[in-house]
């Protein structure tokens, strides 16, 4: 399955207002129409001292959102390269559980996150090492920047997607898989190269994240790139990628990388499955292994 964005899942806020070119919700603007009324003549200074009161963390929120900008990085101590060490594949793992779920504040929801943590991890570890049948190779391509670069908007990233390498600390902040087979399981199969090759050629990503704050910073494209290279390495002629029918940032990213659509997934098999229905993209690339032939 291949999900770039957090999440899809829909938030309980509905019928978003417009402020400027931020969307905001509804219930905030209330709020403040709301704290205008209070603060018509005819209120008392009781009411309105309290209403005041009330209002201003509401305010300040609405202050933040109005004023906050596209978060930039320093692309050039960005890395991105394959994961080694399992304290990486350990951040790449949570990484993903921080993207693809939609966490709601409850009693044990930290817990419950460490859980798929170590699900993803040991899931992905299995795959690393050639353990799991079905796959020839798997490679996790990490994208990550200097701890310093992230503390500054978000301790959370931090906390749960750092590791340690040549004595310095990096976050992880985005990650796919690279994986070496004829199929990925419960997906659509990719139609090249036909034959003996098949099983050698082809390729699938998988598991495409990226932090959420840092959206729109070209870590995509980046980690897509990578992904090329070490495919090409590797031998592989055609690569493709699943994507669901309504995901259109990420079918923009593919189709900016160089994919085009090869099949779509039948709606029964969507069903079925309970998700949103996969179209299957492709991409030729040109193999170190076709020149020596």
């Amino acid at each position: 399955m291949v999900i770039l964005s957090a999440s899809t899942s829909s938030s309980p806020l509905s019928s978003p207002s417009t402020l400027g070119s931020i969307s905001v919700p509804s219930s905030v603007v209330n709020q403040i129409i709301n704290y205008h009324h209070f603060f018509s003549p005819s209120t008392n200074s009781r009411t309105i001292n309290s209403c005041r009161r009330r209002s201003n963390s509401k305010l300040l929120v609405l202050s933040q959102l109005c004023s906050q900008k596209a978060l930039i990085i320093d692309k050039s101590a960005l890395v991105v390269k394959e994961a080694i060490s399992e304290a990486e594949l350990w951040a790449a793992a949570s990484l993903r559980v921080r993207s693809f779920h939609d966490f709601k504040d409850a009693f044990g929801i930290e817990d419950h996150k460490k859980y798929l943590a170590e699900h993803q991890f040991e899931a992905l570890k299995e795959r690393v090492a050639g353990k799991r049948d079905g796959f020839r190779r798997v490679s996790c391509i990490n994208a990550s920047l200097p701890i310093s670069q992230v503390t500054s908007f978000s301790d959370d990233l931090c906390a749960k997607c750092k590791f340690f390498e040549d004595s310095e600390e990096r976050v992880v902040v985005g990650s796919l898989d690279l994986n070496q087979c004829m199929r990925l399981p419960d997906e659509i199969t990719g139609m090249k190269p036909q034959g003996i090759e098949a099983d050698f050629g082809r390729a699938y990503l998988s598991n495409v994240c990226v932090a959420k704050e840092l959206h729109r910073n070209g870590l995509g494209c980046a980690l897509i790139l990578k992904s090329k290279i070490v495919a090409e390495e590797w031998g592989i002629t055609d690569l493709y990628v699943h994507v669901a029918v309504d995901n259109e940032p990420a079918k923009k990213l593919y189709l900016k990388s160089g994919f085009i659509y090869e099949s779509d997934e039948p709606a029964w098999q969507a069903r079925f499955l309970d998700r949103p229905r996969r179209i299957l993209l492709w991409t030729g690339l040109s193999s170190p292994y076709n020149l020596l032939l």
